[in-house]
């Protein structure tokens, strides 16, 4: 009969233990939760919230720690419509600049631009289209040779009626008619998920 009660007691005290034990370990996961602090997009090098069409948003974040031009950024895409959301990861060697939408191809798939700046004055963009649920790169192209020999950096990507234009001040001219300082101007078009680009001309 002792024993049985010796059984009882030793039953009732390990269940008093466990419960003692849970409560202190929700304790520590609480003080845990509130001793982490919110994410605050100002923490981010780069954040910028893209707005395709309610319901439909981009959210683009670069992130790195050290040397500002050595990171990675991130596409978040959020379809709170037909509740689908997916993200893109890529690694980047220069700092996120701006970022932003276009569909220059009319074929109703929206593509983000994401500008680098390297160098200091050195500018890029990254390419991505949104279609058939997934990100597809589409590679932006570099100055032409001739391009090359008067590019000294100092880009401006602007958009105008639907168009992607990128202008830069010419250095070391080669041609008689040009001068250093005056701005070249290049249109970039898209088809196929291809570019061609097109030097404007001045008076075009």
């Amino acid at each position: 009969m002792s024993d049985r009660k010796y059984l009882g007691k030793a039953c009732v005290l390990f269940g008093m233990l466990v419960l003692a034990s849970c409560s202190n370990d929700k304790e520590k996961l609480d003080g845990a939760k509130q001793a982490i602090a919110p994410v605050k997009k100002d923490q981010f090098p780069f954040y910028k919230n893209i707005e395709i069409r309610p319901g439909l948003t981009f959210e683009v974040v670069s992130w790195g720690k050290g040397v500002d031009s050595v990171g990675g950024y991130l596409v978040l895409m959020s379809d709170s419509l037909k509740n689908n959301y997916k993200s893109l990861s890529n690694e980047r060697e220069g700092i996120v600049k701006d970022a932003w939408n276009m569909d220059m191809d009319n074929d109703g798939n929206p593509e983000v631009y994401i500008e680098l700046l390297s160098n200091k004055n050195v500018s890029d963009l990254h390419v991505y289209e949104y279609s058939g649920n997934s990100f597809n790169k589409i590679t932006f192209p570099g100055l032409s040779s001739n391009l090359k020999k008067i590019y000294g950096g100092n880009d401006q990507f602007t958009i105008d009626e639907g168009d992607l234009y990128r202008t830069f001040p010419i250095v070391n001219p080669r041609d008689t008619t040009e001068k250093a300082g005056e701005l070249k101007k290049v249109k970039y078009r898209l088809s196929g998920n291809s570019f061609s680009s097109s030097e404007v001309k001045e008076g075009e």
